[in-house]
Formats: structure tokens, C-alpha cells, sequence
């Protein structure tokens, strides 16, 4: 339950509190870096509702719960590895989406660089500590933050890249954490099915 309850909040917080979230600030926005931290929130809620139940099979000593309890994780794990392998394959394809959507906001400010379009491409500069994209000539203008070390942190593709490999290798960490937990939950419960089993045929 507490390992599910820390994915949930690791999920939750590389959606609504990490750099990545000024990205869903706006209408487009790297769907498929997002879907993946949905799917981690959701395994994280399914072990805390799993672990529930395993908590609730030990303290009766049922085996049908304890069964249940292996079956699920052995479910969870396969979707875990499931997901690292489709994280793995698919982080060019959320990378090269998050700098398209950049690229996007770039041109739509070099057009008009008013309104929204200008509070748009601010909102990306900041979480990211960047502004433009490598040109010194062509960034002149842009909303850029204070503070920032031009043109060391200039390309935002650049730091696009670095945050979502940062963020994916996060999530490698707390998958694999999964996986480990998962495993040794498996072996504890047909250890301690197979205890009860015995003890009852003893008595």
C-alpha cells in the first residue's frame, strides 16, 4: 500500500508540480509523456487496492485472498515491464512531440508576438530556464525569464530533451522500485499460502 501510495504521489507530482507542467498549461501539450504518468498514477491507485486486500488475506488466512493477491501482482509486474519497454521505445517520439509543440509556439510568436501567443511561449521559457532556440539574432525580443545564462541555457529544444529524459529516467527508477517490491510481494505470498495450507493440514 505505501509503495503504491508513492507512485501515485511521484505520478501526480511530474504532472502538476515538476517543470513539466507549464506544458499543460496551454491547449497542446505532449500527450504522450502525459499518458504515460496517467497510466503510473493508476498502478500506483490499482497496488494500494491490491495491498488492501493482500493486508486483509494474511489477517484471515485465506487462501483465496492470498491467491487473488499473487495473481494480481503477477499482473501489475507484467504491466510493468510492459510499460517500461513501451517508455523506452517511445521517449524519441515524446521528446520529438514536446519540441514540435515548442516549435509550433515559436513560429505563432515570430508571426504575432502579442497576446497570448507571447504569454504562451513565456510560460515554456520559464519552466524550462531557456529562450529560443540557439539563435542570439533570431531570440532578440522573445519574452525570456530573468536571470537565465544566455546563450549557455538558449535552446529550449535542447532543455526540452534533458527534462523529459530526466523525468522518464525518474520514472525508470520508481519502475524498476515497483517491479523489485512486486517480486518479493509474490514470493511472500505463496510462502505464506502455502504456511497456512500446511497448518491446516496438520490440524
Amino acid at each position: 500500500q505505501l509503495a503504491g501510495l508513492a507512485v501515485i504521489a511521484c505520478g501526480l507530482w511530474l504532472r502538476f508540480g515538476g517543470p513539466m507542467a507549464e506544458f499543460a498549461t496551454d491547449k497542446k501539450s505532449p500527450e504522450l509523456f502525459f499518458m504515460g504518468l496517467y497510466v503510473l498514477v493508476g498502478a500506483g491507485a490499482i497496488m494500494s487496492a491490491v495491498g488492501f486486500f493482500g493486508c486483509c488475506g494474511a489477517a484471515r488466512e485465506s487462501q483465496c485472498l492470498i491467491g487473488t493477491f499473487f495473481a494480481c501482482l503477477l499482473v501489475i509486474f507484467a504491466g510493468e515491464v510492459t510499460a517500461g519497454v513501451f517508455a523506452f521505445i517511445g521517449k524519441k517520439v515524446a521528446i520529438q512531440e514536446a519540441q514540435k509543440i515548442y516549435d509550433d509556439a515559436y513560429e505563432d510568436y515570430m508571426k504575432n508576438p502579442v497576446g497570448k501567443v507571447n504569454s504562451t511561449i513565456y510560460h515554456y521559457h520559464v519552466a524550462l530556464q531557456c529562450c529560443g532556440k540557439g539563435n542570439v539574432e533570431q531570440q532578440t525580443g522573445l519574452p525570456c525569464p530573468e536571470n537565465i545564462q544566455l546563450p549557455k541555457a538558449s535552446n529550449c529544444l535542447v532543455e526540452i530533451q534533458n527534462v523529459i529524459d530526466a523525468n522518464l529516467h525518474l520514472v525508470g527508477i520508481v519502475g524498476i522500485a515497483i517491479a523489485s517490491i512486486t517480486i518479493f510481494g509474490m514470493i511472500f505470498s505463496m510462502v505464506l499460502c502455502c504456511t497456512i495450507r500446511n497448518m491446516r493440514e496438520m490440524i
